[in-house]
């Protein structure tokens, strides 16, 4: 069988174009997500991994919709050849099933990783930058403030404050100048 795994990092972002390939490349099963590649939390790819049996081949459109790192994409296709199911990602022509694919996913693997830590890199420095001429402020909260000092006035503590309103429990403390 082959299965297709879509991707895009915001809810506000579409996944037709993805489907649309998958589908022409003859998926006959897609999953997908709508979450950030660095987010561990990725239901339909965890579906996906469950749902593939021997013999079963994952398509994707582009590596970097499939894998968070380098270290990330070896592991999935470490479980994938065990399973033994194969992999091909259509941008890059990859196929697992083949000892060129295998080379070349690890070359592309390696540039998309250090393609990563540069763009990081250049936002960190930039941020920095940003802080020492007094320009950076830091995104500003999307959170219902009022909310979270009713929950704090109902005897909540932060924890359970972070867990109702899916916030991270640091951002309570911040918040609540604690």
């Amino acid at each position: 069988m082959i299965v297709g795994y879509a991707r895009v990092s915001t809810t506000g972002q579409s996944l037709a174009v993805q489907q649309d390939e998958l589908a022409k490349h003859g998926c006959e099963r897609i999953f997908e997500d709508k979450a950030t590649g660095t987010n561990r939390d990725r239901p339909g790819l965890t579906e996906m991994l469950g749902f593939v049996r021997e013999g079963d081949m994952i398509v994707v459109s582009r590596l970097d919709r499939f894998a968070r790192s380098l270290s990330d994409l070896f592991q999935m296709l470490d479980t994938l050849t065990a399973k033994g199911v194969a992999f091909q990602c259509l941008h890059q022509s990859i196929d697992t099933g083949t000892s060129t694919g295998k080379l070349t996913l690890a070359i592309l693997g390696a540039v998309a990783e250090f393609e990563n830590d540069l763009r990081k890199e250049r936002q960190r420095e930039g941020i920095a930058k940003a802080k020492a001429s007094g320009t950076y402020k830091g995104r500003k909260p999307n959170i219902d403030l009022a909310m979270l000092h009713d929950l704090k006035d109902a005897g909540l503590g932060p924890s359970a404050i972070a867990r109702q309103m899916g916030i991270n429990r640091q951002s309570v403390y911040r918040l609540l100048n604690v």
